[in-house]
């Protein structure tokens, strides 16, 4: 990889990447995680070289503190990774840009553990009514009521386990050929840098 440009040269978003990061990170705080997440991805995303931290923080005007937790909160769930640039000793990042493993990862490390939670603790729900007895005819309907009521929950919660589990074994088996095909292959882009070289010139 050739040496890049100095941080102090960064180039400013254009106004497409500001769009785009800006809803993936309102997108992405509507999942439960932390708005500048999806944006600082988004802008590596769309980058088509490797960015540092320093660059990061200068694009997204955000602080060093708050660009150096998100890259490590990044980095954890697999969505960002440290890249080596020739000539320079400063860590650099690149998105994953594999969009289905990257879902799929956040779906086993973090709703697969939600849906086992939730059966466990139907099911010691149910056990419990089971430790209930010699009660009045009242109180033994509203048992019964109660327990089929929280089977019902705890069918679904098993359901929802083995459509995740069935999707989790299709990323396995990696359907991002299947995705590039319903997508008309645009999920087939480059890494970034990889060597895709510079982009286009903006619109004026």
């Amino acid at each position: 990889m050739e040496p890049r440009s100095t941080s102090k040269e960064t180039r400013a978003l254009w106004a497409n990447e500001i769009a785009v990061s800006n809803v993936v990170g309102r997108l992405i705080e509507f999942w439960g995680f932390k708005r500048n997440m999806g944006r600082v991805w988004a802008v590596l995303y769309l980058s088509p070289d490797p960015l540092s931290a320093e660059d990061l923080r200068q694009l997204l005007k955000l602080s060093s503190g708050a660009v150096s937790m998100t890259l490590s909160e990044l980095s954890r769930w697999g969505v960002v990774r440290k890249v080596w640039v020739q000539g320079e000793r400063r860590d650099f990042y690149a998105a994953e840009v594999q969009l289905w493993r990257m879902i799929s990862r956040v779906f086993n490390e973090r709703e697969k553990g939600e849906i086992t939670m939730a059966i466990d603790a139907f099911e010691e729900a149910l056990a419990m009514l089971d430790t209930i007895r010699d009660v009045d005819a009242k109180t033994r309907a509203r048992v019964e009521l109660q327990r089929s009521r929280i089977a019902l929950l705890l069918d679904l919660a098993k359901l929802g386990q083995r459509l995740l589990d069935a999707l989790l074994t299709t990323a396995k088996l990696d359907a991002e050929p299947l995705v590039r095909f319903l997508l008309g292959s645009r999920t087939g882009e480059a890494r970034p840098g990889s060597g895709g070289g510079e982009p286009p010139s903006p619109p004026s």
